[in-house]
């Protein structure tokens, strides 16, 4: 009898050290768990900022499409050598010389030794300045270069670059795209 109650307090230390060693396995998991879920919120939040940025530079580069077929200011060409313009003060430029010659693009903000380059632009309703919710970095800005005559007939070619910030200075965005504007076009979206 007395070897039957040894072999009974034996096993139930056994089973003693074997709850411990799972519940630290257990502990283990749960925590690895938990640092995963907090690197992808992390994930998620840096790709939320970087499409806010891409639209905010998108909004700037579809407002520039507009100021050019907009009255004559396709017409006006100058030299930029710096300062910022403001869109909605019904500010704009095209300018004779790309941005291209002047900095690297992907560089920003576009600065020269003059100061900074390019339009600002702030869509209605966005909200920019400090840190807050829904609220981006700095304004939009773009920067319009006459390319030339369109080669394959009646109209000129526009380069439009411009760029857009999320939440932080870090969460920014540059697009570039080619326009052609041509003569004797009439917009059918404002009938």
């Amino acid at each position: 009898m007395d070897s039957r109650l040894n072999r009974a307090r034996r096993e139930r230390g056994i089973i003693l050290v074997s709850s411990l060693l799972l519940l630290i396995v257990i502990t283990l998991i749960a925590v690895s768990m938990f640092r995963s879920f907090g690197l992808q919120e992390r994930i998620a939040g840096n790709m939320r900022e970087k499409h806010r940025a891409i639209q905010a530079a998108e909004s700037a580069q579809q407002y520039a499409e507009w100021w050019l077929t907009s009255g004559a200011n396709a017409n006006t060409v100058t030299v930029c050598t710096g300062g910022v313009l403001n869109a909605n003060g019904n500010q704009g430029q095209v300018c004779s010389n790309s941005l291209q010659s002047q900095v690297t693009v992907t560089t920003v903000p576009w600065t020269i030794a003059s100061g900074q380059l390019g339009v600002d632009y702030t869509p209605a309703g966005m909200t920019v300045g400090a840190a807050g919710v829904n609220t981006y970095y700095a304004p939009p800005r773009f920067y319009i270069a006459q390319r030339g005559a369109y080669a394959g007939g009646n109209g000129t070619v526009y380069q439009i670059d411009s760029v857009g910030y999320g939440g932080t200075s870090e969460s920014v965005a540059v697009i570039e795209s080619t326009y052609l504007v041509s003569s004797g076009v009439q917009d059918l979206g404002a009938q």
